[in-house]
């Protein structure tokens, strides 16, 4: 049994359309930074000191523990019943508590040393080696919540539960929105800086990204009770791969980690620029890598779990397909538009041109790698699910060694551009090299359609970029003026008619994958029609 196309590209969208919730509450909440701290000292001591927790919760809780988990919970529901996957269930939550929460207050007790050698610039400047190493201190029990979080939200996905997981993220963003926007008022008044208001958001945030997916569970039969079983062999065979998965899905994580810490040494404003940019970025690696990538892993386990190669070669093809769609003409807006996106969304407040121009040279040259990184996470985790997991390890060490050299060679070129630019090399090597070795697994995956597919699509985006450079020119004769409305009207009449263009050209050109995903639209909201 292969997995049909219709219900692939519903899954990408339910949690696309999650995740576009999330992504976009994201914006929100960096956008209120922007406008409260700008790009200064406190925002450089608040990104470095969450690159630290967060940096441990995508190697260890999400990425490999996602990777490893959700193809082995599936294979025990799948062959065994929920009651099996329930007890491997909760051997794995009270594993990861006891162990996340370990590396918390081991972090929290070596904070100093952590941030000294990750951030020793920072002593130059008085008090913000100290503030960074506070922040580092409150955000750091974030990691066992985030924990719990990712481990429900696998569990949702191999239920077939797809917005529910993606729209967790968003109430992280809501809370850390409400933090803001209640609590920075009143820092002064307890002696804390103004900052510490987004770090006692992110505790906040992880609480609700556990307590929104609960419900669900619980619906499903779920209950928690703490145990932990170190004999049980599902949940010895989650720990074995989450060794290697760790390295295998670290790359893009521990690429940002490398670049915040050259940042460091750059300047006042470096760490802030790289992480506004990288949070743009996110945005359609979030709408269209992250969420197909949820989709093809439960899909490609049952069919592994199956012995079904042929099945898990039409899941992967097609979501590459689809990522290809999506990806590359969202690469080229990100080019063409970046400081008008940028302008729009961060220069008010504190955050002043200055940091619009560095801030949309960096997001430019993280663009370039979009491809790669979501290549990477759709193909990356297929490999776990075929139980051959030194692949991945081997193909993401390699790419942290490039991403090494080349942000080493470009940052005495480029600056803190080089670091992006550097990062996005290394996300193409990484996510073209996933895909070739994949496809040698499982004999071909329909390369020639994606090679017409990927042509096609360069094209069809090569006119939505005339297009929304033509547009953006002449809006801007005439609608003149910097007001937020006039900003915003501007660059919706741009995206508008790139879209449109884009549209037109697909559909002339005949790319597939459109026509998969306007069918799915046209069923969904019944405007299917006869003949």
């Amino acid at each position: 049994m292969t997995e049909p196309g219709g219900r692939l590209v519903r899954s990408a969208g339910l949690a696309g359309a999650a995740t576009l919730v999330s992504r976009l509450l994201g914006l929100a909440r960096e956008t209120l930074l922007a406008a409260f701290f700008g790009a200064g000292n406190q925002m450089d001591a608040y990104f470095v000191a969450f690159r630290i927790p967060n940096l441990v919760r995508d190697l260890f809780a999400e990425g490999a523990m996602s990777a490893a988990f959700v193809p082995t919970f599936t294979r025990h529901l799948t062959l065994h019943g929920k009651a099996d996957a329930w007890r491997l269930a909760v051997n794995l939550m009270t594993a990861l508590a006891l162990v996340t929460g370990g590396l918390a207050v081991a972090g929290m007790t070596f904070a100093p040393a952590i941030v000294g050698a990750y951030a020793g610039a920072f002593s130059a400047v008085p008090g913000k080696m100290e503030l960074t190493v506070q922040l580092t201190r409150v955000m750091l029990p974030f990691l066992p919540l985030a924990a719990l979080a990712a481990a429900a939200m696998g569990m949702l996905n191999s239920l077939h539960y797809y917005f529910v997981p993606a729209l967790a993220p968003a109430t992280f963003n809501v809370a850390s929105i409400l933090c803001l926007v209640l609590l920075v008022p009143l820092m002064p008044s307890f002696g804390w800086p103004a900052i510490m208001a987004a770090a006692i958001g992110v505790l906040v945030g992880g609480l609700a990204q556990v307590a929104v997916q609960w419900p669900a569970l619980a619906r499903e039969g779920f209950r928690y009770r703490p145990h932990l079983d170190l004999r049980d062999p599902g949940l010895q065979r989650v720990l074995l791969l989450m060794g290697p998965g760790t390295i295998g899905l670290a790359a893009t994580q521990i690429n940002l980690f490398v670049n915040t810490l050259l940042a460091t040494s750059q300047g006042p404003g470096a760490p802030s620029w790289l992480s506004y940019a990288f949070r743009l970025m996110y945005l359609p690696i979030g709408l269209f890598g992250v969420s197909i990538a949820t989709a093809v892993l439960p899909a490609a386990a049952r069919h592994a779990a199956l012995g079904d190669r042929a099945a898990v070669r039409q899941t992967l093809s097609r979501g590459l397909g689809l990522m290809l769609l999506l990806n590359v003409p969202a690469t080229v807006g990100l080019v063409v538009l970046a400081t008008p996106i940028v302008r729009l969304l961060f220069e008010r407040g504190q955050f002043l041109p200055s940091d619009t121009a560095a801030t949309a040279s960096v997001l430019q040259c993280y663009a370039v790698g979009l491809v790669g990184y979501a290549a990477a996470r759709i193909a990356s985790p297929v490999f776990y699910a075929l139980g051959q997991h030194r692949v991945p390890v081997a193909v993401s060490t390699a790419s942290v060694g490039v991403n090494i050299l080349a942000s080493l060679l470009l940052v005495d070129v480029m600056g803190v551009r080089g670091l992006a630019l550097g990062t996005s090399i290394a996300a193409l090597a990484h996510g073209l090299s996933a895909v070739w070795l994949l496809r040698s697994r499982l004999r071909g995956i329909d390369g020639a359609r994606m090679g017409r597919t990927l042509g096609k699509v360069v094209l069809a985006s090569a006119v939505m970029a005339a297009v929304v450079v033509a547009v953006d020119r002449w809006s801007v004769l005439l609608a003149p003026g910097g007001s937020l409305v006039a900003q915003a009207a501007r660059l919706s009449v741009a995206i508008g008619l790139g879209v449109a263009a884009l549209v037109l050209s697909a559909r002339l050109l005949n790319i597939e994958e459109l026509d998969d995903a306007w069918a799915r639209v046209r069923d969904r909201f019944g405007l299917s029609t006869a003949g």
